[in-house]
């Protein structure tokens, strides 16, 4: 059996590559002419859209990868790089290229369907979060593994979708400091986890790495 410290630790990874935080300027600036009932749509609608993406990449990342030919340890590599990124980007407080491009924010404020792009693809729900969960899917083959990694990306969900809901209250309280200093946190964190993604990904391609 999989110890239980296995799922938190997805559980808490996976919250940290979501990084709801960082989402908060983005969703504010989208609806700032939003009243309340149509912010509370868009949040519902962004969650929902991320559980069902992440939990599709969960069920057919491996058909995915074994039709490209892509072995598991080679996208952990990439995987990781792709997270590395992701975090190197959040240290430094700078808009992450890889998640979605000013580009996409701006042609977005003029669409009514923020709540899927940019805000849960690829805001939410990117390459590194997808990536994640692929992974976590590999871990295990007991029967129970499916079901408790969904739960995780339920749980997940459910605090994506608190977050947005008082994202209002959240960006008064912390301001533009607060939220940069959890987003360093958070990508402190997300370096660390991406590393260990990798060398995973090494050792597996590279068996003499493993001693």
């Amino acid at each position: 059996m999989e110890h239980w410290t296995e799922y938190s630790r997805f559980f808490t990874a996976l919250f940290i590559i979501t990084d709801p935080f960082a989402a908060i300027p983005i969703f504010l600036l989208l609806t700032k002419n939003f009243s309340q009932l149509d912010r509370t749509k868009i949040t519902n609608i962004a969650t929902l859209t991320v559980f069902l993406v992440l939990v599709t990449a969960a069920l057919t990342g491996e058909s995915i990868l074994h039709g490209m030919g892509t072995s598991l340890a080679s996208f952990r590599v990439g995987g990781g790089i792709v997270l590395l990124m992701m975090a190197l980007a959040m240290l430094t407080a700078k808009s992450d290229s890889v998640r979605t491009s000013p580009e996409e924010e701006a042609e977005a404020e003029d669409r009514h369907s923020i709540a899927v792009v940019p805000l849960a693809l690829p805001l939410l729900a990117g390459p590194g979060s997808i990536s994640t969960v692929i992974i976590q899917m590999h871990r295990s083959t007991l029967p129970y593994h499916v079901p408790l990694v969904i739960l995780c990306i339920l749980l997940v969900c459910i605090l994506l979708w608190v977050v947005l809901r008082m994202a209002t209250t959240i960006g008064k309280v912390l301001g533009n400091i607060g939220l940069n200093i959890i987003n360093r946190l958070f990508g402190l964190m997300l370096a660390a986890i991406a590393i260990e993604i990798m060398a995973n990904g090494l050792r597996q391609l590279f068996p003499v790495l493993a001693g």
